[in-house]
């Protein structure tokens, strides 16, 4: 979609931002070393806070949307566990009460975001309350941006579009832990769901 196409109603769009963990994005972070590779090269953290701060400078409702975090007794009696669950159960990652389980100090949300019920494993809208949220405040497009790309970003956008909204996806605002997860998930499987995958400079020319 051509930059100049990119036009948003500010009522009816929200940011929505997945995921931005100190395990996930900041150095010390149990992941961080995994997808630094990615999220340096792409200067994914400074542009997850450029869409941000644009989306609230414009005043577009922020969503947050959280992985569980990590509580004792989650996984322990569970008859079937996915292979992500397992791994992230195993290094306990964003786990309760500890640093790698609290937002990034730049990402807090401020009065009037919204923090929708945290998912259990990829897609933000399952098991949450992230639809009706959405749909009280009268949402319809999602300006989606945080981690990973390859796993929640993709299912996340995956379910918003079998929810009926319109999605875009800020491709410079997001990483995975290698190129090819990258390309997989921005190039081949997203497109078919998101009808714009835009770089930050471009979202926040079409919001500002």
């Amino acid at each position: 979609m051509a930059e100049n196409r990119l036009t948003y109603d500010t009522a009816a769009t929200a940011l929505l931002v997945v995921d931005p963990y100190n395990d996930f994005i900041s150095e010390g972070g149990k992941v961080w070393d995994r997808l630094k590779g990615v999220a340096e090269a792409n200067n994914c953290v400074p542009h997850m806070l450029q869409v941000l701060n644009a989306a609230r400078q414009a005043n577009l409702r922020v969503f947050y949307a959280l992985h569980r975090r990590y509580r004792p007794g989650d996984y322990e009696t569970w008859k079937s566990i996915a292979p992500i669950q397992k791994a992230a159960w195993s290094r306990k990652t964003f786990e309760h009460g500890t640093w790698g389980g609290e937002i990034r100090s730049e990402f807090q949300p401020k009065p009037g975001d919204i923090v929708a019920a945290e998912h259990w494993c990829s897609s933000s809208f399952a098991n949450t309350d992230l639809d009706l949220l959405l749909k009280r405040h009268g949402i319809h497009h999602l300006i989606v941006v945080g981690l990973i790309a390859h796993t929640c970003i993709e299912a996340t956008v995956r379910f918003a579009a079998e929810l009926g909204y319109e999605v875009t996806v800020v491709k410079d605002a997001t990483a995975a832990f290698s190129y090819d997860q990258m390309h997989a998930a921005l190039e081949i499987n997203i497109p078919n769901y998101a009808s714009a995958v835009v770089t930050t400079d471009e979202l926040v020319s079409a919001i500002s």
